[in-house]
Formats: structure tokens, sequence, C-alpha cells
């Protein structure tokens, strides 16, 4: 039986599915030729990341198909639901890559308070010419230790960044209207361990007490955070979204960090997915990266593993 892997999967994921008995294939069709690759080659399990979608259209023309997969946790790229109506397998792999976003957003955390993102920015172009001024703008960097770290979604990931969070130090806070609380266990490398609970707040009261604001929330219809949640924010705070882009108004956004309300902010994911806006790219007080949270190589070989152990056991 043939796989699709249209947006790439770890060799250890394809060795799985191989000794299985599978067919792995990872050309990357474009999007408006998917349907006739899928039916003309036999395709009977198309596994996608955040790049191809899988819409009611694909789920329709395509009816050799029997799994759709997303290698990650979100799945708003296809329409589920309708899938599972029509007879379809969809699963994801929601706690594969839960570690790797969490520790990209205390990069973005350790990046900001020591405005990393923007010395090396700026160190290119004036490290030469101007290293005592730029080492006077740098000097006023921040610990994490001792400081209250908000989460919003206190989900895998969420619990995932509040375990990193423990460990620095910090003051873990968690907002999440699905569960009233979460037991951490912060396990260390000689094999001690140590449980913490954190019980959950309201949203307000996180927004109001953190001093830096982490999400880990699925896609919305309307924005989690906006101007009326800034300014519920203590006065420089720092924002990251590791999540999914949309849960921010980012005009908002560039409004709080231009006011000194925010002191900076860490976006992995954007409102205008792949062509985020040139505002954001080029503010200085916005560290960036190009929506690459689960993308470690620890992370890709748990997802291509996990992927195929759920399709073995579907079409066994």
């Amino acid at each position: 039986m043939n796989i699709l892997a249209n947006d790439g999967i770890s060799q250890s994921g394809i060795d799985a599915l191989e000794a299985n008995g599978f067919n792995v294939i990872t050309t990357n069709v474009a999007q408006e030729q998917l349907i006739n690759y899928i039916n003309e080659n036999d395709i009977v399990v198309l596994l996608v990341r955040s790049a191809t979608t899988a819409r009611k259209e694909l789920i329709d023309a395509c009816p050799g198909l029997k799994i759709i997969g997303r290698g990650g946790v979100g799945m708003d790229n296809i329409d589920v639901d309708y899938a599972r109506e029509q007879g379809r397998h969809v699963i994801n792999t929601p706690a594969s890559s839960s570690a790797s976003v969490a520790e990209l957003v205390f990069a973005h955390l350790y990046g900001g308070v020591r405005f990393l993102h923007d010395s090396n920015r700026n160190m290119p172009l004036e490290g030469e010419s101007n290293f005592k001024g730029l080492k006077k703008a740098y000097a006023k960097g921040v610990e994490l230790r001792g400081k209250t770290l908000g989460i919003i979604g206190f989900g895998r990931i969420g619990q995932e960044a509040a375990k990193i969070g423990l460990g620095v130090g910090m003051n873990v806070i968690a907002a999440d209207k699905f569960m009233d609380k979460a037991t951490i266990n912060l396990a260390l490398f000689n094999g001690q361990s140590l449980d913490v609970e954190v019980k959950t707040q309201s949203v307000e009261s996180v927004l109001a007490e953190a001093d830096f604001i982490t999400l880990h929330v699925p896609a919305q219809k309307e924005y989690v955070i906006g101007e009326t949640q800034f300014n519920q924010m203590k006065d420089g705070a720092a924002l990251v979204n590791a999540a999914r882009g949309g849960v921010i108004d980012e005009v908002a956004l560039l409004k709080a960090l231009d006011s000194g309300k925010l002191a900076f902010a860490g976006l992995d994911t954007f409102e205008d997915e792949p062509k985020p806006a040139v505002q954001v790219l080029m503010h200085p007080k916005v560290s960036l990266t190009p929506h690459i949270g689960a993308a470690t190589g620890e992370a890709q070989d748990r997802i291509g593993v996990e992927l195929a152990d759920q399709i073995s056991a579907l079409l066994a």
C-alpha cells in the first residue's frame, strides 16, 4: 500500500512503515495537483504537516484514501469531522513535539530578556564601529529566575513549558477552561523526580500577574489576545506565541510594543503565513522564527514512529 508523506517524514518513520510492508513516497506534490496524484498512484494514506491541506473537496475526490495523518498537534488544515463522517481515519501525534515547542518558547524568552534577537541584527552592522554603544544598549537584561510565567492553554505543550519554567526557578501560573489543575512531574537526569501541582485560574488573572506569557491554544475564530488583553497585562510584560497563527491581534501587538506596554514578543506563528506582515518582521522588539516549534530531529523521529505505529495498527 502506498503512503504519501507530502510534507515529509523522518527516516525513522519511513523505516518503521517499510518494515510493515508499506511503500512510502516523499514527493512534495503541489496542493492543486494533489487529488490527481493521490488517485493516479493509489495512495491510501496521506500524511501532512502544516503546509498541505485536506479539505472536503479532496476527501470527496479521493475514495481510495483511508487515512489522513497530521505530523503534529493541530489539525486545523484538515476537515477532521467531515473526513470521519465519510469513514476515513484521521490521526495526529499530539505528544511527540511538545518538548520541542516548549524549548523554543524558552529560546524566545531567553533571547528576549537579553536582547539577543536585536543584538544579532545589529552586531554585524555596528559591532566594529559602535561596540561600546551596543554594549550600553543591551546592558539592562533581566533574569527569568524568580519571575512569573503565565501559560494560557495548559495541555501537553503548556505543561512541558511549565516543567522548564519550574526548573528555571519561575513561579508558574496557568489558565485553561478544560481543567482545574495539573500535576507537573519534574524528572531529573539521575532518576529522581518531583511532582508540582499547578491549579488553573482565570485568563484575566494570569494576564494581570504574569511577567512572561506563553500561548498554547488551538486555532480560534476570534483573537485570544487583543487590545483588551494587552491592557490587562503588566507594564513591561512579554508574550510568546508558538501555538497557532491568528490567536494574537498583530496590529494591537505592535501598538503594545511601540507604547512600551510590552517589552518584547516572540513569534513562531503568524496571522498571514506563509507571508507574515512586514511590520511584524521588521519590528526591533519581536523575536522571530518561521513556525519551527516541532522542527527538531528528536521530535520528527518521535512523530514519524508514532504515525507509523498508528497506521500499521489501523491497516493491519
